[in-house]
């Protein structure tokens, strides 16, 4: 286990102490000291140096230093092993009768595996390569556990489990034919009526699995599993390719197989819907691709903010250096004159053979983030493409030619791309070279440089998509159009998404336009919104972008649906329906949340 020492800069006062800590820390590697003296006058600790000894923690006289650990692979409680030098995974989730245990991680530290293994389509191997152990000695060793009745029940058949896989777009290759036959075939519980006009599937229960969107497949899936008769529920990633409305129903459905008292266990990186379904949370930690952690089951709400924080009080275990923590946003004082004003436009109107959009006047101001919400089939994605020149509007003006957009386009495809990251960044950005600051601001943090020697065609969807958003954000525009950039990030990836997006913008006075399903990671970035409205599919309406609390109580309004801020992490809440909260703030007409939270 690593030890470092950490420092509380509220409690720190080097002024009145003499920085004992400094002058006492004890030299290590090479004669350099753990603790020196930072630019803000205050002590900063070198993790890499600092041994966790402890003297500058007695020394301190205000109690500024403590020692936690760090992440590294456990001597004991290997669950799993891949292979020689490959990754393991310490621990596994335990699924509790009568609850949703939720997983939240990185991409990378065993999530997936977690609930492959719990679903019974990976045997443990205990970490043992040479000599794997039979299903006799993988129950004895989770002795004194639920997960030794668990894995009894497993190797017996006795215990029935059903897996909701991740990548959804995979079923047309082993499911063949329409949504009606598959779904009648699995309904061992005899609501597919029921459960089709929940997750709205009727439309398309004659067609075709191989022509559905990845929307359609995702419900789909959900209900698929959820008609079988099992015992324990395995859902990887529900919320994929899903709007806000359908990512609530799926919720709620998945809630009400705990009520029947069932065991679920769902990987999720949207936190509000994590918050909304989950009775508890298992935070799974580690060096993705190396090995994962799975920590005790806590609390929803508690084990959220412990994400958010970093720390793991009760393992004394802190995972990530900074906290990531939700404001408030007060109202932008811009006003709009021709000088602050990036991109002006008109009403638009855009007609398709079966579907259309009327676009309302609006502006986006330098210095400013635009989100962009609304269901599926909205038109979204056709009112970025117009403001970016991909489509022409049937009636209305475009924007000025002159403008320089960047745009990262919803749908990514790494066989467009030939060659390594490093060479598509040189074409895209010519000889031109990074600035220090997109360097550290862009680059380092959203670890492209890890991903420079990669063929474009190896990476993975997360790969992909950081660096379409990086690519996109490096370029030199007025402004900058991302068109649903949180898809296939995971949570950490979500929220560096989003401060790199508004460094960009504030720093270098420019403006973005962001198309976002993740009410959270729409709230950490926006400063207004604009709201798409409508029947989806058929016609669609873009409200003039609004402030945002106005334009979340617009968008919740039609969901139906009310937000409450965490008051720890200032994170949104979904409230229970019906509950006291819920019908106070409605009756207010405050879905967002109540004035006295803001």
């Amino acid at each position: 286990m690593v030890r470092v020492a950490v420092l509380d800069k509220e409690r720190c006062k080097p002024e009145d102490c003499g920085l004992v800590c400094i002058r006492f820390c004890p030299p290590v590697r090479n004669g350099l000291d753990a603790i020196k003296l930072g630019e803000d006058g205050k002590p900063v600790v070198n993790e890499r140096l600092c041994v966790g000894c402890g003297i500058c923690v007695r020394k301190c006289p205000f109690k500024a230093l403590s020692i936690v650990n760090l992440p590294e692979e456990l001597e004991e409680d290997c669950s799993h092993r891949f292979g020689v030098n490959a990754f393991k995974l310490y621990r596994l989730p335990i699924p509790s009768p009568g609850k949703v245990t939720g997983l939240v991680g990185k991409n990378g530290v065993g999530k997936t595996t977690s609930l492959m293994i719990l679903a019974g389509i990976i045997k443990p191997n205990l970490g043992r390569l040479d000599k794997p152990p039979d299903w006799d000695e993988i129950i004895e060793y989770y002795g004194g556990s639920p997960l030794q009745e668990h894995f009894r029940g497993l190797s017996s058949g006795s215990l029935r489990v059903v897996y909701k896989p991740q990548y959804v777009d995979k079923i047309p290759r082993v499911y063949k034919g329409v949504v009606k036959e598959l779904l009648s075939r699995v309904d061992e519980r005899g609501l597919m009526d029921a459960i089709c006009d929940e997750l709205e599937l009727n439309e398309v229960l004659n067609r075709d699995l191989a022509v559905l969107s990845g929307g359609e497949l995702q419900r789909v899936a959900v209900a698929a599993t959820w008609l079988r008769d099992a015992d324990v529920y395995f859902f990887d990633e529900p919320s994929s390719y899903l709007d806000v409305k359908q990512r609530l129903s799926v919720a709620r459905v998945i809630r009400r197989l705990s009520g029947e008292g069932k065991a679920v266990v769902v990987s999720e990186h949207d936190l509000a819907i994590l918050d909304y379904l989950s009775d508890q949370v298992c935070i799974i930690y580690g060096n993705p691709g190396v090995y994962g952690i799975v920590s005790r089951p806590h609390p929803v709400r508690e084990g959220i903010n412990i994400f958010l924080r970093g720390y793991i009080p009760d393992e004394n275990m802190r995972f990530r250096r900074d906290e990531i923590r939700f404001h408030v946003k007060p109202p932008l004082d811009r006003h709009s004159s021709e000088e602050n004003v990036v991109v002006r436009w008109g009403r638009l109107i855009k007609r398709f053979e079966d579907f259309s959009l009327k676009v309302e006047p609006g502006e986006i101001r330098v210095g400013e983030v635009i989100g962009i919400l609304g269901p599926n089939g909205i038109g979204k994605t056709t009112f970025v493409k117009i403001l970016a020149g991909v489509l022409e509007p049937d009636e209305g003006e475009v924007p000025s030619k002159t403008l320089r957009i960047s745009y990262k386009p919803q749908y990514l495809s790494a066989e467009a791309y030939s060659g390594t990251v490093e060479e598509l960044f040189r074409k895209a950005l010519g000889d031109k070279p990074v600035s220090g600051f997109l360097e550290e601001e862009l680059i380092q943090p959203m670890g492209i440089y890890k991903l420079l020697e990669r063929e474009v065609s190896s990476l993975s969807g997360g790969e992909l998509q950081k660096v379409a958003i990086a690519l996109c954000l490096s370029r030199d525009a007025d402004l900058y159009l991302l068109d649903e950039p949180s898809a296939y990030l995971d949570v950490e990836e979500r929220f560096i998404m989003t401060k790199v997006i508004r460094r960009i913008v504030e720093n270098f006075r420019k403006a973005a336009l962001v198309v976002e399903h993740d009410l959270s990671a729409a709230d950490f970035v926006a400063d207004r919104l604009m709201v798409f409205t409508g029947k989806p599919g058929l016609e669609g309406t873009a409200l003039t972008p609004m402030p945002l609390r106005q334009g979340m109580n617009t968008f919740l309004r039609e969901l139906d649906v009310t937000f409450r801020r965490d008051p720890d992490t200032g994170r949104p809440r979904v409230n229970k329906e019906g509950s006291r909260l819920d019908r106070y703030q409605k009756s207010i007409g405050e879905y967002y949340y109540a004035p006295e939270e803001g």
